[in-house]
């Protein structure tokens, strides 16, 4: 899976979750969710740690990670952020020098 295919996939699922719940997703909006997405992935982590009172669930804490992921990836689109030249230019440089 290429990363710009997947980016593709979850902004057109966005829209139609938009769509469907009348929401008017803007940049702050995509921030805001990313946060609670990034909430809700430390709670399965401290679940599975011991740290908290929950369920230990791995299957709980790859989701939230995915939706982690789709959230920033909405992020990037709604701040006109580039993030597979992001992501080579300060990380898949490193690759190209050693």
């Amino acid at each position: 899976m290429r990363l710009g295919d997947l980016k593709a996939d979850v902004l057109r699922i966005s829209d139609i979750y938009a769509r469907e719940h009348s929401i008017d997703r803007d940049r702050d909006w995509a921030l805001l969710k990313l946060q609670e997405e990034l909430g809700e992935m430390t709670k399965e982590h401290l679940n599975l740690s011991g740290r908290a009172r929950g369920k230990p669930d791995a299957e709980a804490l790859a989701d939230e990670a995915a939706d982690v992921l789709g959230m920033l990836l909405i992020y990037c689109e709604c701040a006109g952020i580039d993030i597979e030249a992001a992501m080579q230019r300060k990380w898949l440089k490193w690759l190209e020098t050693s």
